[in-house]
């Protein structure tokens, strides 16, 4: 009996997975963005070219809604293999973390030469392609950076420097474009 249940929930959270709605941004009259329920502001234009450390898919929650994926980002000298080969990361709880026993390059320009980006897929084709992303994979991501609110007071801003590190310092991006170099 307890197999059957297992199956019935199993079934019944595909079906859940895969019946969600598409989200895709619609631009408003006064130039931010809005996804059903939210809107999106203070969009900024966004472009990087970097090598992927790490990639952390989220399911539940609200911000997985919005932001499916994570991606560990370096780039400058973080997108070399012999400094990267010296440094171990991952990600959890929508943070990046890094740690190494011999510092292959100044502590401080790893830290201001990588982050961990939240991504919002800014329509399904693009949704796609972010689901294609792997670890050391060499991109160029385009897009906004962008702070996003709902009616009922929630909110999720994004960094706008790289000088910042802990908590607040991920970029939110609205990604519009990914191109692998």
């Amino acid at each position: 009996m307890q197999k059957y249940v297992l199956i019935a929930a199993m079934a019944a959270a595909l079906w859940w997975f895969t019946s969600q709605d598409d989200l895709e941004a619609i631009t408003l009259p006064d130039g931010s963005l809005s996804f059903p329920g939210y809107t999106f502001s203070n969009p900024e234009p966004f472009d990087l070219q970097a090598r992927v450390l790490s990639v952390k898919d989220y399911r539940w929650g609200r911000a997985a809604d919005l932001s499916p994926r994570d991606l560990a980002l370096g780039w400058g000298r973080m997108m070399e293999d012999e400094v990267v080969e010296e440094i171990q990361i991952r990600q959890s709880g929508r943070w990046y973390r890094w740690r190494s026993d011999s510092y292959p390059i100044p502590r401080r320009e790893i830290e201001i030469s990588s982050a961990n980006m939240h991504m919002v897929p800014a329509n399904e084709a693009v949704a796609q392609q972010l689901g294609r992303i792997d670890e050391d994979d060499r991109i160029r991501i385009v897009g906004k950076l962008v702070d996003i609110s709902a009616a009922d007071g929630w909110r999720w801003r994004s960094s706008r420097t790289r000088t910042d590190t802990g908590n607040g310092a991920c970029e939110l991006v609205l990604l519009e474009q990914i191109h692998w170099i």
